[in-house]
């Protein structure tokens, strides 16, 4: 009789979960956004599954994975995914660049995700022919999700991020010198917006202080696992304040994340 693996079972058979400790998830959806933190594992080891690339090591003898998750919410879905099913980690961290919509930040300031959602998730007013295109008027809605325990299909308006990731993460907000890191929502869609009117809308209808293109989804996803879950975001641009990208931001963030990450070893080994 052949015996039918799951995946789970095939894809578990060359991870992290053959060592005594689970490891710590870092992602990033673009090389730029990666780059500093491969350079920071020690013993690293490349693994792609699919168009999804994961480096495998250390830090400071403790188990760490970085994921290039790719651009966009599919693919920090299926990325997140993978990276779970692999390796079973003990948190996940994803961080990378973004748009400000806060006035009150600047570029170089990082947001600590307090919440995340999809800000591309819409629902719209029936409108007769000629009667025009209202996005202000359009309503954001909520994700649903099936509960793992019993089944039932639950309502989310958005993702909170762990409470003890993100008290951990703030504790590190003095000693970042590009700028200032706060608590903040951030907004996910496969959208680059520029008109400041729009960007405005967004931060007083929904209180968003950044726009990106991967966090709800990689939160979603821990949340189906009961995975801990934070999203750090750096504001590499803001047409607020005409600000435009500076790729820089991108190596503060990471610079700052392992910090993050040097402290959660302490913790865990």
């Amino acid at each position: 009789m052949f015996k039918t693996l799951s995946l789970s079972s095939l894809l578990l058979a060359t991870s992290f979960n053959a060592f005594a400790n689970q490891p710590i998830l870092v992602q990033g959806a673009m090389d730029m956004e990666t780059n500093v933190l491969i350079e920071a594992l020690d013993n690293a080891k490349e693994v792609t599954r699919g168009s999804w690339t994961f480096w495998e090591g250390e830090i400071k003898g403790y188990p760490v994975v970085v994921s290039r998750t790719e651009i966009g919410l599919a693919n920090a879905a299926a990325s997140t995914t993978l990276g779970i099913e692999l390796y079973n980690p003990k948190a996940i961290i994803n961080q990378g660049t973004s748009g400000g919509h806060d006035p009150d930040l600047q570029r170089g300031d990082i947001v600590v995700g307090k919440e995340s959602f999809n800000m591309g998730a819409y629902k719209v007013a029936f409108k007769e022919k000629g009667e025009g295109i209202h996005p202000t008027a359009w309503e954001n809605f909520d994700v649903v999700m099936r509960l793992r325990k019993d089944g039932e299909l639950v309502n989310y308006a958005h993702y909170e991020g762990d409470p003890a990731l993100l008290a951990h993460t703030m504790k590190y907000a003095e000693g970042y010198s590009h700028g200032k890191v706060v608590e903040g929502k951030i907004g996910s869609a496969d959208e680059w917006n520029r008109e400041i009117d729009r960007i405005n809308w967004f931060h007083e209808t929904l209180g968003t202080s950044t726009e990106e293109m991967e966090t709800s989804a990689a939160a979603l996803v821990a949340e189906a696992y009961d995975v801990p879950f934070i999203g750090v975001r750096v504001l590499s641009n803001t047409d607020l304040h005409k600000q435009d990208f500076d790729p820089a931001t991108a190596k503060h963030c990471q610079e700052f994340v392992l910090k993050v990450i040097d402290g959660l070893v302490a913790q865990y080994k």
